[in-house]
């Protein structure tokens, strides 16, 4: 079994797991949503599409954060989190960008005893 196909297994393994969770399946942008809620704990009734791609910014610097390219800078007033970029991000094609993230995502919720 290469890499990738481990890859694949994982993240089919965390989607059941989210699908049994939440009785549906989550896409890569549902998954950054939710971890977004997780470490902010925004919690409102109606959230706006402004609202939503700041929460999916705050899991993708939180879920990148591990391999030393954003670190936590603050949390402000209103309890959103505000990160600093340390390193350039690598140049990937599109299906390696995704994997690249897929990866991060996994071992986030390695690190939270989700998985």
């Amino acid at each position: 079994m290469n890499v990738k196909d481990d890859l694949q297994q994982r993240w089919w393994s965390l989607e059941a797991k989210l699908l049994d969770k939440f009785g549906k399946k989550p896409d890569t942008e549902a998954i950054l949503f939710l971890i977004g809620l997780q470490e902010t704990g925004f919690l409102v009734e109606k959230i706006s599409k402004e609202q939503k791609q700041d929460l999916m910014h705050v899991a993708v610097c939180t879920v990148l954060k591990s391999s030393g390219y954003y670190e936590l800078e603050l949390i402000d007033a209103e309890g959103w989190p505000h990160f600093t970029q340390l390193k350039e991000l690598p140049s990937f094609g599109l299906i390696e960008q995704e994997n690249f993230l897929k990866d991060h995502i996994l071992f986030y919720f390695e690190q939270q005893e989700f998985i």
